[in-house]
């Protein structure tokens, strides 16, 4: 019995404690400065433009993505991601960083659009007005943090050209084949 009150004496002491502090579990995991570390890549203090960190991975094995896009009628699109080293999390995923698992944000000039969990999405032609757009796609960990190499983010991105006369066209910057080659492609960003 007097066991069982001493397992409850030191419970009772680390929920007064706030938790784990002093308890021993979750310190291993803490930097100096508060903030937990990964176990999956490294934190930069870069930042995409909405505020998301950079996750820097080695380039060897590091997530790559590709993207297609095609007119789908006079005002649609049908956008198709080619990945490698990379696989899309389902809805409900624990926001915890895992190696080469996330999902994919879709950017139509810097604003983002969508957030994918699947390789192929169909583009609204409301989104895409009359005139030539940047359609960038970047890659995310469950966590928000953007996947990146070298300081980048992985990302890729094509130009379109909506006409509203039904010829609408896409122009990738880099083939498919380079697009899967070179994954980190940088747009230019806002500082």
């Amino acid at each position: 019995m007097r066991w069982t009150r001493g397992l409850l004496t030191a419970f009772a002491v680390c929920v007064l404690l706030g938790g784990s502090a002093g308890c021993g579990a979750g310190d291993a995991h803490e930097r100096r400065d508060g903030v937990s570390a990964s176990p999956v890549g490294t934190l930069l203090d870069e930042m995409d433009e909405e505020g998301r960190l950079y996750r820097e991975v080695d380039k060897k094995g590091a997530p790559e993505v590709g993207i297609e896009i095609q007119p789908d009628s006079a005002d649609s699109w049908d956008v198709r991601l080619t990945v490698r080293n990379f696989r899309f999390s389902p809805a409900g995923t624990r926001p915890v960083p895992v190696a080469g698992r996330g999902l994919a944000h879709l950017y139509v000039d810097g604003r983002t659009v969508a957030r994918l969990r699947t390789a192929e999405y169909h583009l609204a032609g409301n989104l895409v007005p009359r005139g030539t757009h940047h359609v960038t796609v970047r890659l995310y960990a469950d966590d928000g943090t953007a996947w990146a190499v070298h300081g980048e983010p992985i990302e890729r991105t094509a130009d379109i050209t909506a006409s509203g006369a039904g010829r609408n066209t896409a122009t990738p910057t880099a083939s498919p084949i380079a697009a899967q080659v070179a994954p980190h492609a940088a747009v230019p960003r806002a500082k």
